[in-house]
């Protein structure tokens, strides 16, 4: 069959249609038309995948024991031995800092993941059956959401006590019914679709409709806000930590680290506060950033502003 060629709305793509399914672009491809479209997004794109890669090769890059104490090195100044200096106790700093990435990585990324993935199937269930199901759910929500982030979880840490499982439980809960907003909001105009229409006239039973049919046209909202939770959830870890609430000792925390050193060795040794402040701003940062640019590429109202 000859091919048909139809031009686009705007006169600037032309479509071949040879009876086939068009080829998908390849990884690299998509990687760098997001780099060239989204320049900011790629750098936070970037900061992310350092830390990926720092947390999990922390043992080879790491130099010295992120926990054995040095009483003959305490506070030593950044140098040869210790690139970033060490604490109060003699430990190295960089070491502590490499290997703290591993530990604000996995709070971040399991608390934002259970907190999103729950939030979402509430939002989904929610929106696609209504009435008082849907208005019981809302009003509970706006409850939980009535209270900041960070004092909610400060009450679920605190409840909880001390451990990587509860930090992750005490953030994951307040992304809990920001996640389902926002599902909710795609789902109330995803299910007044003509297919969903379709698959209700055909007898497909409703929960089918929904985690098959309704679920998958929500996946560009759930990327862009597991993206932009994950920046908050490492910062609230940090906040955590630095109050004793978070991650305990002998994991290695950029939050505890704060802690231990701001107030007594804040001006005779800077390097204790300077150095993890900073890897936790850049965690922040990158992953905002590239949460903006997701936003912006997969939100089609976003597209070409």
């Amino acid at each position: 069959m000859a091919d048909i060629k139809v031009a686009s709305e705007t006169g600037l793509d032309v479509v071949a249609v040879t009876g086939r399914a068009p080829a998908r672009a390849g990884a690299w491809t998509v990687i760098r038309r997001f780099c060239a479209k989204q320049p900011l997004g790629a750098v936070g794109g970037g900061i992310m995948l350092v830390m990926l890669l720092t947390a999990i090769f922390a043992e080879p890059l790491s130099t010295h024991d992120p926990i054995a104490t040095d009483a003959a090195n305490t506070l030593a100044r950044p140098g040869a031995d210790h690139w970033l200096g060490s604490d109060h106790l003699g430990r190295d700093i960089y070491s502590r800092i490499v290997h703290g990435a591993r530990v604000s990585l996995i709070v971040g990324v399991l608390s934002t993941l259970a907190g999103s993935v729950l939030g979402g199937i509430i939002g989904l269930l929610s929106a696609y059956f209504g009435g008082k199901s849907d208005l019981i759910t809302q009003r509970v929500l706006d409850i939980l959401q009535g209270l900041p982030l960070l004092v909610l979880a400060l009450v679920m840490s605190a409840a909880l006590g001390p451990s990587v499982q509860n930090v992750v439980i005490a953030i994951s809960v307040p992304i809990i019914p920001r996640a389902a907003r926002v599902i909710r909001a795609s789902v109330l105009t995803i299910r007044e679709m003509q297919y969903v229409e379709a698959a209700r006239a055909l007898g497909i039973r409703h929960l089918r409709i929904a985690f098959r049919h309704v679920l998958p046209n929500t996946m560009g909202p759930f990327i862009v806000l597991a993206t932009a939770q994950l920046g908050s959830a490492i910062l609230t870890e940090a906040a955590l930590s630095f109050l004793g609430l978070g991650v305990p000792e002998p994991y290695p925390s950029w939050g505890r680290m704060l802690s231990v050193s701001a107030a007594e060795y804040a001006q005779k040794a800077p390097w204790l506060v300077l150095f993890p402040g900073v890897a936790i701003s850049l965690a922040v940062f990158g992953s905002n950033l590239l949460g903006d640019a997701l936003r912006d590429t997969l939100d089609p109202r976003l597209r070409g502003t």
